[in-house]
């Protein structure tokens, strides 16, 4: 029971992961080792993730709409959308 995944984690929807907030992020994670990345870290590995996945619109626009908040999230970020043009 402990090595089930929980909250559908096992097969996400990278956009909808990368617009969880802190509070669902903590929430989501409460329990898994994955929280100890914390939130900042999680969306820069999506941002990653969401530069490698097929262009989407749904993709650029959760990119852009985390733009402004971190500089190093802000890098991998302009990166991800570097890949889509």
């Amino acid at each position: 029971r402990d090595f089930l995944a929980r909250h559908a984690l096992d097969a996400p929807d990278l956009v909808e992961l990368f617009l969880w907030d802190e509070q669902t992020f903590l929430n989501r994670t409460e329990g898994s080792a994955i929280r100890r990345i914390g939130h900042l870290r999680w969306l820069r590995n999506i941002a990653v993730a969401l530069g490698n996945a097929p262009r989407s619109d749904s993709i650029i626009n959760a990119l852009e709409s985390r733009r402004g908040h971190d500089a190093m999230l802000d890098e991998h970020i302009e990166w991800a959308l570097d890949q889509h043009t």
